[in-house]
């Protein structure tokens, strides 16, 4: 799949890689040489032979895709929705040492900071292997009260113990704002909800509750991470607030105050609904990424709170890709990746031996790593796969990737589909649980498009998180370029062992379908809406066929729906949420009455 030079995978068509016939590097046996490329056939991409790119990615790297039960609904075998991608420039980095653990501060009010650009940088991150909950990027309406000019919101104050969130001044109705009548922005979101619904249609969902942005940010606005669901709670965070919404009426459960900005975040949490998140240290363009928060997501209180040391000036300009397996939280940048443990921040390693050292994981059950190699050329013009042990940095198997090739993300981890990517060039292979090659997608005359964290997320930009690609232990699951004059797509199936079509299944005239998870037999999609048109997620047999609706959005909220183009898409329960990758506005007028999230649902 050839694409022009600077664009996104999702954005091309996708070609025939290599097919590598060897066993996966182990600890216990010597590194294989790298293949060597084979025979091309006519249109195909060059075989890799197992990439090993630069830790962030040089000029011409793409960036990542989605987990499941994530961000775009991805689910546990998956990454989210979004997955997540790495990297940012492509330093000449030398490997340093796990920092020691530091005292846990106070988490007290900061002053906040100036407007300021976007934290610049190319991704470094890798999307987790889930596709399901992939559009789970932010819920819930920004409560924090920390504008410009205005007093300190609800915060944490742990002194030793964990912190104590602010509980919702009311926890009822769209929006989410005071007694839910009006949310954060101050405009009437249950009256709003009330007028699309009242022109619902028969077997049409619900609007059941809105979202604005609600909080006065800096200049070019901030990135949401998240949604994150615990329990009967959507969680999000942005800019220095982390907040929990209830999934039934929107209303705000709590929220917490972040010391500093928050500048990153993993895909998933852990199974007790902890998380560790990215949070700056300093203030305004003298900030740097390098300290972590640890929150509970159920009660909304804060926990540890330690820094971590960025080895090198180019490590302090890569990206922060984040990841959960366990109780381990890794935190990757371009020239390596420290692990701790996240029930109590104890350091679990950092330097691995070698000159491999891994730049992102997916978060997960299983611990898949993409790493980069520094040569002789110190260029990290080589690249692999590698299955990592979370809670000692073992390395389990290794698979080395065509040279010159990059890991871009982890569209799934069960099975393991992986995108690579070259300068004008996109490729996916599938993987056996071994790390072994298992097959390459020929994707034929299409072109093909994935959503993923790297194309809309500034800050934080994991491996694990995309829509538009979901597998099962049948197929890869791909989205379609939209042609025509009315922009419409298909999904198609490709098989896992010979890389080649199945079937296909076209979107409705006008709309188009996005592959998100893979959920008890069927293949979950978001239908986007079009003039007059909501909505909704579809499904499909492993056999293909016609889609079938599971929850349609009403036709009345198809502009408030269209205004989320670009959003993450999460789907549980028969209930849906789109939220926002971005928040921001011409004015703080914008900024705070921007629709942040919509849930939909019976």
């Amino acid at each position: 799949m050839t694409q022009p030079p600077g664009q996104q995978p999702p954005q091309g068509g996708f070609g025939a890689p290599y097919d590598p016939a060897s066993a996966p590097e182990t600890p216990s046996s010597p590194p294989p040489a790298g293949f060597g490329p084979g025979p091309v056939p006519p249109g195909a991409v060059p075989p890799p032979d197992q990439p090993r790119a630069t830790g962030p990615y040089g000029p011409g790297a793409y960036g990542p895709p989605p987990p499941q039960p994530g961000p775009y609904g991805a689910a546990p075998a998956q990454p989210g929705p979004y997955a997540p991608g790495p990297y940012a420039y492509s330093p000449q980095p030398g490997h340093g040492h796990p920092a020691p653990q530091q005292p846990q501060p106070q988490l007290q009010p900061q002053p906040k900071p100036g407007g300021g650009g976007f934290f610049r940088g190319r991704r470094g991150a890798v999307v987790g292997g889930v596709l399901a909950v992939a559009l789970l990027a932010g819920a819930g309406v920004w409560i924090a009260t920390r504008g410009d000019g205005g007093g300190a919101g609800p915060v944490a104050k742990p002194t030793g113990g964990p912190g104590t969130a602010s509980p919702s001044a009311g926890d009822g109705g769209a929006g989410g704002g005071k007694n839910g009548d009006t949310g954060d922005g101050g405009h009437d979101l249950r009256a709003e909800a009330a007028e699309l619904n009242a022109g619902r249609k028969p077997g049409e969902a619900k609007v059941l509750w809105l979202q604005e942005g609600g909080v006065d940010l800096p200049r070019n606005g901030y990135d949401v991470q998240g949604p994150w669901l615990v329990g009967n709670t959507i969680v999000k965070a942005m800019y220095q607030t982390v907040s929990g919404y209830s999934v039934t009426d929107g209303g705000r459960k709590w929220s917490l105050d972040l010391p500093t900005r928050l500048c990153a975040a993993p895909s998933q949490t852990t199974a007790d609904g902890k998380i560790v998140l990215g949070v700056e240290s300093g203030s305004g363009d003298n900030a740097v990424c390098d300290s972590l928060q640890m929150v509970d997501l159920t009660t909304g209180e804060a926990g540890w709170h330690k820094k971590y040391k960025r080895q090198s000036t180019w490590d302090s300009f890569s990206h922060v890709a984040m990841s959960i397996n366990g109780d381990t939280v890794t935190v990757g940048r371009t020239s390596r990746t420290d692990a701790f443990r996240v029930s109590d921040g104890a350091p679990l390693f950092g330097e691995l031996p070698g000159n491999c050292q891994p730049f992102g994981f997916t978060s997960g059950p299983v611990a898949i790593a993409a790493t980069s190699c520094q040569t002789a050329a110190d260029d990290h013009k080589e690249q692999q796969v590698q299955r990592i042990d979370p809670a000692t940095g073992k390395v389990q198997w290794t698979y080395k990737v065509k040279k010159g090739w990059q890991v871009s993300q982890f569209y799934s981890v069960s099975p393991l589909v992986v995108s690579l990517k070259q300068e004008g060039k996109w490729a996916i292979v599938v993987l056996n649980e071994n790390g072994t090659f298992r097959s390459h997608l020929v994707g034929g005359t299409d072109d093909y498009v994935t959503k993923c964290d790297d194309e809309f997320v500034v800050r934080g930009q994991n491996l694990d998180n995309c829509l538009g690609v979901a597998a099962d232990d049948q197929a890869v699951y791909l989205a379609t370029k939209p042609v025509g004059k009315d922009l419409t797509n298909k999904v198609v199936a490709f098989d896992l062992n010979s890389g080649k079509a199945k079937w296909e299944a076209a979107a409705p005239a006008g709309q188009t379908l996005m592959p998100m998870k893979v959920e008890g037999g069927r293949l979950l999609m978001y239908l986007s809406a079009t003039k007059n048109k909501g909505g909704g997620i579809a499904s499909l047999p492993p056999t293909g066929g016609t889609p079938r609706m599971e929850l349609r959005h009403p036709a009345a909220a198809y502009t408030v729906e269209e205004g989320f183009s670009s959003a993450r898409v999460v789907y549980l329960n028969r209930r849906s949420f789109l939220v926002h990758t971005t928040i921001s506005g011409i004015n703080d007028e914008e900024e705070m009455s921007m629709k942040s999230m919509v849930a939909f649902g019976n």
